[in-house]
């Protein structure tokens, strides 16, 4: 009996070992340190969180201690009468900047579809540079500290860093195809946590001197690294006469049959499968399409809501892990940043591993069940973790694992696959609008979490806050359970007809 062509296995590897180039490998180190250095950026906010509250509050003076003159200059970065009002305001700041960013993520997604990629993820960078630098570095230089100043630079600045992450999804759509897109997305989708890696490396390297230099660092590297995005980087194969991708991919149909898009719905008709949002014309730009026929795409809504909830948590351990390590367990400023670094490494290895399974099987959603039932229990270890560096630091590595890996897989290789899915063929220009929804609402759902993460840690203790974050993994599997229920089917339906076969 034959097997059909739609069950049989092709190494994930081999499309895109044959088709890669030298040019591949420019694209993804460039867009791969693009982004690691705007999170490098965000990563030196929160690693500098309790030197800047310790500036923006009086220091305990002994009440004999003669008072400082003038009044005015020694007391001037005092915004808050104690630290505990300074750690709400940080929050809120985390808050302000997550929901610019969501807002700013559904406006690039659109606009990366219509100009040159290149052109708005270098703007975004070297602009995002000197906000960083403004609110870090000058307004300490010039002593000038006031709480709506900050929070309208952190508003330009999520709009800014929201630029990002649609335009180097994008630019990785346009150069990696279907094959192997799960292991090329994963290792690729590290970026986020090389970037706060490297962030916390700088800050801690430099903090000592104090934390302006620490944001002075991070956004000279920054804009460095915008200007060459600008110089360097190629949007799609066709600026070095490459075929496009999925030209590429049809002239292999038959051969490939088994790496199509992992969202398309093998329920759909034939007639169904040749409809396009948007019909072939005569011109060799694909026009972009709108923003809610991308929100009508089949597993967009479903994969937005669940990486609300998911982002939360994974951007909740980003801003806050350092600040709780050094608040939770009285260690130093500079250890808790350095430890927090085992967070990321797990994300990266299990954002790598978890998409390699993820092609092997042909589906994504059985692969991010698991991972988020294993989640839940590590969060729960990792809430009764004791007062040891070696041990915090693997059960961090083993949650980072859990939940950094399907946070990683979401707002990559997924989005790519929502992106190009059979609805789409033909139209290149709905990845960035794509990622931009799926990552917009990530960010809302992560925005306000920040600020509950303050509220729940200030009334009732960190351990409620793990509760909460144990609720929101919950929630994450609930929203994708749909999507889990029919490609588990698929599988089970797709082992029965080889087993007949064979």
């Amino acid at each position: 009996m034959a097997v059909p062509g739609s069950l049989r296995r092709q190494p994930a590897s081999r499309g895109l070992v044959s088709h890669c180039t030298h040019h591949h490998i420019v694209v993804f180190l460039l867009t791969f340190f693009s982004y690691s250095l705007l999170h490098a950026s965000r990563k030196t906010f929160s690693n500098v969180k309790v030197s800047i509250s310790n500036q923006w509050t009086p220091s305990c003076r002994n009440s004999t201690a003669p008072e400082l003159q003038p009044y005015e200059l020694w007391n001037s970065s005092h915004l808050f009468p104690k630290a505990e009002e300074a750690t709400l305001f940080l929050g809120t700041l985390d808050t302000i900047f997550l929901f610019s960013y969501a807002v700013g993520l559904f406006i690039s997604g659109i606009v990366g579809d219509r100009l040159n990629l290149r052109w708005v993820l270098s703007f975004g960078m070297c602009s995002s540079a000197l906000v960083v630098f403004s609110f870090g570095t000058l307004t300490e230089w010039l002593h000038f500290y006031n709480k709506w100043f900050y929070c309208c630079l952190w508003v330009v600045n999520g709009l800014l860093q929201s630029t990002g992450w649609p335009c180097v999804v994008a630019v990785m759509g346009n150069w990696f195809g279907k094959a192997g897109r799960g292991f090329v997305f994963g290792l690729w989708s590290a970026c986020a946590s090389v970037g706060n890696i490297l962030g916390a490396f700088l800050a801690s390297c430099v903090l000592k001197y104090g934390y302006e230099y620490a944001f002075l660092v991070t956004a000279s590297v920054q804009f460095a690294g915008g200007v060459i995005v600008f110089f360097g980087l190629l949007t799609s194969p066709r600026e070095v006469g490459l075929p496009e991708l999925g030209a590429d991919e049809d002239e292999v149909s038959v051969e490939e049959d088994a790496n199509r898009p992992l969202m398309g719905s093998d329920d759909v008709d034939d007639d169904d499968r040749n409809y396009s949002i948007q019909a072939a014309d005569s011109d060799n730009e694909p026009k972009a399409i709108g923003f809610f026929q991308a929100c009508c795409l089949p597993g967009v809504v479903l994969y937005s809501l669940a990486y609300a909830c998911l982002k939360l948590v994974n951007y909740s351990f980003f801003f806050w892990l350092p600040f709780y390590l050094s608040n939770n367990f009285g260690w130093k400023e500079a250890e808790a940043d350095q430890l927090s670094i085992w967070y990321d490494v797990g994300g990266i290895i299990g954002g790598t591993i978890q998409g390699l399974i993820s092609d092997v099987l042909q589906k994504r959603a059985p692969v991010l069940a698991v991972s988020l039932l294993f989640a839940v229990g590590s969060l729960f270890g990792y809430s009764r973790s004791p007062n040891s560096k070696p041990i915090n630091a693997v059960i961090m590595a083993i949650t980072g694992f859990f939940i950094g890996g399907p946070s990683n897989m979401i707002s990559s290789a997924i989005s790519a696959d929502l992106g190009r899915q059979d609805l789409v063929k033909g139209s290149s220009e709905a990845l960035a609008t794509v990622t931009g929804i799926v990552d917009g609402t990530g960010s809302i759902g992560a925005a306000v979490g920040q600020y509950l993460v303050s509220l729940i840690q200030e009334n009732l203790g960190w351990m409620w806050v793990f509760y909460f974050f144990i609720l929101m993994t919950s929630s994450t599997i609930l929203f994708i359970s749909p999507l889990i229920v029919r490609e588990v089917r698929m599988l089970l339906h797709e082992r029965r007809l080889r087993m007949l076969a064979e």
